[in-house]
C-alpha cells in the first residue's frame, strides 16, 4: 500500500508542476499517476529489500497527447527513492531517450521541484574506440599496414573520405569537441565507417586498455553509477539480462523498469535472442582466422601460453569446416523442395522440429564450434594476461590488436555454437522455435542462411525480466489489440496478476472524420485494389493539403506512383528516394510555402512521425495492414496455435492488424487543435467479419461516407 507521505510528495510535486506550467490537470494523467503509484506502492520488501509480492507490473496504454513522461516519472521517482532501488526508464529508439534526458526530465524536474539525477546509458556500439580509431589509422598510414586478419565486416575502407573522417575524429576528441557518441557526431555515418571504429564487450579489454583513461564508453558509464534514473533503450536493457542482469546495468531485483514505447519490447526480445548464420560466409571466415595464424605467431607468439594454443585451432578450424560441408548437402535437399520465390528460397522446418539427419549433424558442429569456442577464449584470456602483466616479452600494443582480433572471432563463433545447438535440439517443449533456411543466389554471392528465433518472448521475459525485477512499468499509446491486452500478454508474457489500465487520450477524436469510400476496393484483390487507388487518388486528396498515404507493400505503392498523372506524382515525396527525415523535412517546407506535399510511406510512416496541424489534414490507409504471409516466425505462430486448435487469423492476424491501423490513424490527430480526414481505402472493413471488430477498435472518430 502506497505510504501517506509518499502520497502526498507524489501529488505535491504534480500540483506545482502544473502551476509552474500554467496547465490544467488531465483526467488520462492523473489516473496514469495513480494506477502507477498504486502498483509500486504495493510492492512489499524483506529485511534485504529483495520482492516478496506479487502485482507489481502496470500496464497502462495512455493513448496520444496523455504526457505518459510526466505521469510515469512524478508516480515512479519519488517511490524508487523511498525504496532506494534504482529507475531505468527504455525506450524502443534513440530519439525519445534524448528527448526525455535533454528535454523533458529537465523541463519536469525544474517544474514539479523534485531531487533526483539522472544519467543516459547506451550500448558500446554507439561511442567510438580509441584504440581500434587509432589502430585505423596506422594501417592506413604505416609504412607496410597493419593486417591483424580482421574478418572481413570489420575492416575499414581505405578511401579518401573515410580517412579524412577518422582524422576528424581524431582531432575532435582531442580538442574535447566531440564525447565519442556516435550521435553526437555532426553527420551521418555510413555503417561501413562506424563499425571498424566500434566495439563490443569480447573485443574491449576494459580497464586494461592503454586508452581507458580517454575511453569515451567508459566515461559514460561512470555518469550513471549512483544516479536515481538512468534513461536507456531496449537493446540494451535486454543485452544486460542476456549477461545474467546487473553487468551493464544495475541488477533487475534492485530497479524498477519503465519501458517506454512498451509495445517494441516482445519484437527487440526476439530480435536479441535469435540466432543466424550463413554457410559460405562462415567458411570464408574460418578461412581468414586460417591465414592469420601465422602472422599470430609473428607478433604474439612469444606471449606466456599463446603459441601453443595458436597451434590447436588450424585442426579445430578445419573440423568446423568439414562439420558445415557435411551439412550443406542435406540443407540444400531442403531448399530444392520449396518453389522459388524471387532471389530466395526459404524452407520451414514444420512444428520446429529438425530431421533427425540434420539434427545429428547438427550435434557435431556445435561440438566442433565449442571446442573453437573454447579454444579462442582460452586464447582471448591468455592475451588479455599478458596486456595486465605490461612486463611481458610481447609489446602491449600488439597484444591490445590481436585481443580485439580475437574477441571478434569468438563473438561469432558464439553465435555459431548458440545455432547449431538450436538445431541439435528437438526437444521442443511447450512452444517450438521457428527454424529456416534461405538460399540466397545474386550477382555477388550464393549461400544458404540459417535462422532459428523463439516465436514468443513471454518465456524468455517472464524468465529474465517479470520474475526477477523489484517492479516494472509497461506503457505505449498501443498497447492492446482490439480493446484487450491479450495480444500483449501472449508476446511479453506480462504476468497475470499485473494491472492492466487503459487511459484514454484527452484530443477530441470528433475532430476527425474517418470514412471508407463506397467505391474502395476490396484490397484481398490485389490488382483490382491497385487500379482503384490509381483512379481515385486524384479525387480523394487535396493538391493544396499536407497528406500521408500509408501502404503495406511496397510493390503497390510503386505502381500507384508510377501510374499517377505528372502533376500529382510532382506532389509526392516517395519513402526510400530520401531519407525519413529529409522526407518530413522537404514535406514541411512545402507546407510552409503554401505548396501542397504529399507522402507515400510503408510501415515506418505509421509510427513516431509527428506532423501536427496543417502538416497533415489527410491521413489515407491504403488496406488493412495484415501482416506479411510469409514472416517464418509469424508462420510458426500460426501453426502453434493451429495446433492448439486456435485460429491464427483471428488469434494473431487481425489484432496485430487492429494495432498497426491505430498507429497508421494516429498520425493525424497530435495535438488538441487538430483535425482532419483519415480515409481506408478498404472494402473489406464493411463487408468482412472482422471489419466491425477492427473498426470499434479505433479511436471515435466521426464517421462519415465519401
Amino acid at each position: 500500500m502506497l505510504a501517506p507521505e509518499l502520497k502526498q510528495t507524489i501529488q505535491a510535486a504534480y500540483t506545482q508542476f502544473l502551476q509552474t506550467r500554467d496547465l490544467k490537470a488531465r483526467l488520462g494523467q492523473k489516473k496514469m499517476i495513480a494506477e502507477i503509484a498504486k502498483t509500486l506502492g504495493g510492492i512489499e520488501l524483506d529485511d534485504e529489500g529483495q520482492r516478496t509480492s506479487g502485482g507489481h507490473v502496470c500496464v497502462i496504454e495512455a493513448g496520444t497527447g496523455t504526457g505518459k513522461t510526466v505521469g510515469y516519472f512524478l508516480a515512479a521517482t519519488p517511490i524508487a527513492k523511498a525504496m532506494k532501488k534504482h529507475l531505468v526508464v527504455s525506450t524502443a529508439t534513440v530519439a525519445l531517450q534524448e528527448q526525455i534526458v535533454y528535454k523533458d526530465i529537465p523541463d519536469l524536474r525544474d517544474a514539479a521541484g523534485l531531487d533526483f539525477s539522472i544519467a543516459l546509458a547506451k550500448g558500446r556500439g554507439r561511442y567510438v574506440c580509441l584504440a581500434k580509431l587509432d589502430r585505423q589509422l596506422n594501417e592506413f598510414e604505416g609504412p607496410e599496414g597493419l593486417p591483424l586478419g580482421i574478418p572481413t565486416e570489420e575492416q575499414a575502407r581505405g578511401d579518401e573520405q573515410t580517412v579524412q573522417i577518422y582524422h576528424s575524429m581524431m582531432d575532435a576528441l582531442a580538442k574535447n569537441e566531440w564525447d565519442g557518441d556516435r550521435d553526437n557526431w555532426h553527420e551521418v555515418l555510413d555503417e561501413n565507417q562506424w563499425r571498424p571504429v566500434t566495439t563490443n564487450h569480447r573485443q574491449c579489454t576494459g580497464r586494461r586498455c592503454s586508452f581507458v583513461s580517454q575511453c569515451s564508453f567508459f566515461k559514460s558509464r561512470e555518469l550513471i553509477s549512483g544516479v536515481d534514473c538512468i534513461v536507456t533503450n531496449h537493446d540494451l536493457v535486454l543485452s544486460d539480462l542476456a549477461l545474467g542482469g546487473g553487468a551493464i546495468l544495475p541488477p533487475p531485483e534492485d530497479t524498477i523498469y519503465i519501458f517506454d514505447e512498451g509495445h517494441h519490447l516482445a519484437d527487440k526480445a526476439l530480435n536479441h535472442f535469435s540466432q543466424y548464420s550463413r554457410l559460405e560466409a562462415t567458411r570464408k571466415w574460418l578461412d581468414e582466422i586460417q591465414q592469420s595464424l601465422d602472422l599470430a605467431h609473428q607478433q604474439i607468439g612469444e606471449a606466456s601460453g599463446v603459441s601453443r594454443c595458436l597451434e590447436q585451432l588450424p585442426e579445430t578450424l578445419q573440423a568446423c569446416k568439414l562439420s558445415l560441408t557435411d551439412l550443406e548437402p542435406l540443407l540444400i535437399d531442403c531448399l530444392e523442395s520449396e518453389p522459388e520465390d524471387g532471389d530466395v528460397r526459404r524452407f520451414r522446418f514444420a512444428h520446429g522440429i529438425i530431421p533427425t539427419t540434420i539434427s545429428e549433424l547438427a550435434a557435431d558442429t556445435s561440438q566442433t564450434f565449442g571446442r573453437l569456442v573454447d579454444q579462442l577464449n582460452n586464447l582471448s584470456n591468455l592475451v588479455s594476461d599478458d596486456i595486465e602483466d605490461r612486463m611481458g616479452p610481447v609489446p602491449v600494443v600488439d597484444l591490445e590488436s590481436w585481443f580485439q582480433v580475437i574477441g571478434t572471432w569468438l563473438a561469432r563463433a558464439e553465435a555459431n555454437l548458440a545455432l547449431w545447438l538450436s538445431y541439435a535440439n528437438n526437444d521442443i517443449g511447450d512452444v517450438p522455435e521457428a527454424r529456416w533456411i534461405e538460399k540466397i543466389e545474386s550477382s555477388v554471392v550464393n549461400d544458404i542462411a540459417i535462422s532459428s528465433s523463439p516465436i514468443l518472448a513471454s518465456a524468455t521475459l517472464e524468465d529474465l525480466l517479470w520474475s526477477r525485477c523489484c517492479g516494472a512499468v509497461v506503457t505505449s499509446a498501443t498497447l492492446t489489440a482490439l480493446g484487450k491486452f491479450d495480444r500483449l500478454q501472449m508476446r511479453s508474457g506480462t504476468p497475470a496478476d499485473s494491472h492492466y489500465e487503459i487511459v484514454h487520450s484527452p484530443f477530441d477524436y470528433n475532430n476527425a472524420l474517418l470514412q471508407i469510400p463506397s467505391n474502395a476496393a476490396d484490397a484481398g484483390q490485389a490488382q483490382v485494389h491497385t487500379d482503384a487507388l490509381i483512379d481515385e487518388l486524384p479525387e480523394l486528396l487535396n493538391p493544396s493539403e499536407g497528406s500521408l498515404v500509408l501502404f503495406s507493400s511496397r510493390r503497390q505503392m510503386l505502381e500507384v506512383f508510377d501510374n499517377l498523372p505528372t502533376e500529382w506524382r510532382q506532389r509526392i515525396l516517395l519513402q526510400d528516394d530520401r531519407s525519413k527525415q529529409q522526407t518530413i523535412s522537404e514535406h514541411k517546407r512545402r507546407i510552409d510555402e503554401g505548396e501542397g506535399s504529399v507522402i507515400f510511406g510503408l510501415a515506418s510512416f505509421a509510427e513516431g512521425v509527428d506532423l501536427p496541424g496543417r502538416y497533415c489534414q489527410h491521413v489515407v490507409v491504403a488496406k488493412i495492414p495484415f501482416s506479411v504471409p510469409n514472416d517464418p516466425i509469424e508462420e510458426a505462430l500460426s501453426e502453434w496455435i493451429k495446433d492448439r486448435g486456435g485460429n491464427p487469423f483471428m488469434e494473431i492476424a487481425v489484432p496485430d492488424a487492429s494495432l498497426k491501423l491505430i498507429q497508421a490513424c494516429g498520425r493525424l490527430i497530435r495535438s488538441e487543435s487538430d483535425s482532419g480526414t483519415i480515409t481506408i481505402f478498404d472494402q473489406r472493413l464493411l463487408t468482412k467479419r472482422y471489419g466491425s471488430a477492427i473498426l470499434n477498435s479505433l479511436p471515435p472518430f466521426r464517421r462519415g461516407e465519401r
